[in-house]
């Protein structure tokens, strides 16, 4: 059976960031037996989780898991409710408080799509979110201190007993990426 990587895209993001597509061009160019599955995330959280959970019910064949920022979020949520790897990149640990900053109005710029976030969007969060994981010794932390986005040790703390790749400067699309295409394959598994 085809092994599945299932990338999980970030806030307001889509399947063509640059991580995603560092990712994609990776397997094709190496490992071709491997199918990416990228979707385009529904904005709001009940939604793309339900999104989120139908792909992964539809998977057949072994598959891990890689997101980045919001995308960490949920992939440690997969990695809990399916049993399977995870790599979470500059996670967002605590995004029903960090886009509490972000109600109102909103703009993808990859997909162009206009939207409304709403404390209604962050209580969804909440209930999403895996408070005590069971699943850490399936996760793989990198984590760079530089992200200007989120607090690097709400991540360090959450992941502490996960393997962990903690680096000095950095940004929060995580600098040199692409060096760890292969690390990430190999992790998961697959």
């Amino acid at each position: 059976m085809t092994a599945t990587l299932l990338y999980l895209h970030g806030f307001n993001s889509s399947p063509q960031s640059i991580k995603a597509r560092l990712m994609g061009e990776h397997l094709a160019r190496h490992r071709p037996d491997i199918r990416l599955v990228c979707p385009q995330l529904a904005a709001t959280p009940a939604a793309a989780w339900s999104q989120i959970a139908a792909i992964c019910d539809g998977l057949e064949g072994p598959f891990g898991v890689a997101g980045s920022s919001l995308g960490g979020f949920w992939a440690t949520r997969v990695a809990q409710l399916y049993g399977v790897r995870a790599v979470v990149i500059n996670p967002a640990v605590n995004p029903h408080i960090l886009l509490g900053d972000w109600l109102g109005e909103q703009h993808n710029p990859y997909t162009g799509e206009r939207y409304v976030l709403t404390a209604g969007h962050m209580a969804e969060l909440a209930a999403l979110r895996v408070d005590a994981p069971g699943c850490l010794e399936r996760i793989w932390l990198l984590q760079q201190q530089g992200d200007e986005v989120l607090d690097y040790r709400e991540a360090l703390d959450y992941y502490r007993f996960a393997r962990v790749c903690i680096q000095k400067g950095g940004d929060h699309s995580f600098i040199g990426f692409e060096h760890y295409c292969a690390q990430i394959i190999r992790f998961l598994k697959l």
